[in-house]
């Protein structure tokens, strides 16, 4: 399923090991290598995300009524919710004002437009109509930057970098994945939170702090955020990392925040481990047990997506889902995976 047991490259202690069949026969002989364990540090802190994405994402449709009837040249262009425009008549499409200036430069002309649709790349001809006020418009609404709350979950400070939330920033209006281009990760407060119902999934609510990001956001995927420490003041103990083979069924712990910007620990069990999920934000299903979380929260809500899940005095994991049937359960991302990631964005 793509994740690598996070044992250190350096180099360590070796010996040769001869593997016996039945404990007789030589069969084999192997170099066995000891590594050592990663250490990262434990967060749990909540953070902002701030995502300014590779084009304009088509986030709403702006029909026109006119004698004629309803038009939209968008729509006739093929274009659909969650299309991300990369360029307009060759030139590049990085905002809003970008796809603006591009649309009456061509002075109703038409225009060839390059979009991406998942992960085909396609081209549509879109003829702007004009309005009353000689405005040429397109019939669409396109956003060109996100911003978010969630939960940091580790800061590698030996390698400069940090990973968070478990799974991708997509938008809010069309489920898309936003598409990188820069990103900054910023301090939070958590000033109030929206309990979880059965149905109605909860939400922390916050406010992002003055002060300058404390990271570059390199990679926005489906296995977490992750970037580089710009400041690497952050606080949290030091802690190991656990291979897969190591999680098993049974008592854990998350580390949230749940009110201003301080951590705590609260009670959890791993209900199942799957090694093999397709999906490896599911390879954990956890549910809630700590009686102060399920009072203030009614148990895993929105922000706390990454969400250090500790066991056994190791990083195991990070909360990525809540059940929309049961905020009391959710899924979690082996930390493994995430640490395997965060090391691809060293040097970029």
């Amino acid at each position: 399923q793509g994740a690598v047991p996070a044992d250190s490259t350096a180099p360590d202690a070796s010996s040769n090991v001869t593997l016996a069949l039945f404990g007789v026969v030589p069969v084999k002989t192997v170099r066995a290598v000891t590594t050592a364990r990663r250490t990262v540090q434990l967060c749990g802190t909540p953070f902002g995300v701030k995502l300014f994405s590779d084009g304009a994402l088509v986030v709403a449709f702006s029909d026109r009524y006119t004698a004629l009837g309803s038009e939209n040249p968008a729509k006739a262009a093929g274009l659909r919710l969650g299309d991300l425009i990369i360029s307009a008549n060759g030139q590049p499409v990085r905002s809003n004002e970008d796809l603006t200036s591009a649309i009456q430069a061509a002075g109703g002309a038409p225009l060839t437009v390059l979009y991406r649709r998942g992960e085909s790349q396609c081209t549509a001809v879109l003829t702007p109509t004009r309005d009353e006020n000689g405005c040429y418009k397109a019939g669409i609404w396109v956003r060109d930057s996100s911003a978010g709350i969630g939960t940091l979950t580790f800061a590698d400070t030996e390698h400069g970098t940090f990973a968070g939330l478990g799974h991708a920033v997509s938008d809010s209006d069309t489920g898309t994945d936003l598409t990188l281009l820069t990103g900054e990760a910023v301090s939070v407060t958590i000033t109030g939170c929206r309990r979880g119902s059965a149905g109605s999934p909860g939400e922390l609510r916050g406010e992002f702090g003055g002060q300058q990001p404390f990271g570059d956001i390199k990679a926005n995927t489906s296995t977490g955020v992750y970037g580089v420490l710009t400041n690497s003041a952050q606080a949290g103990e030091n802690i190991p990392v656990a291979n897969l083979q190591e999680v098993y069924p049974g008592e854990a712990e998350i580390v949230a925040t749940i009110s201003g910007q301080t951590a705590q620990r609260f009670a959890v069990r791993i209900e199942r481990v799957n090694m093999t999920a397709s999906d490896p934000n599911r390879n954990l299903l956890l549910r809630i047990t700590d009686p102060e979380l399920l009072r203030a929260t009614g148990g895993i809500v929105q922000g706390m997506s990454g969400s250090p899940i500790v066991q056994d005095g190791r990083l195991v994991g990070a909360v990525t889902h809540v059940l929309v049937n049961d905020p009391t359960r959710g899924y979690g991302i082996f930390a493994a995976t995430m640490l395997n990631r965060a090391d691809a964005v060293q040097g970029r």
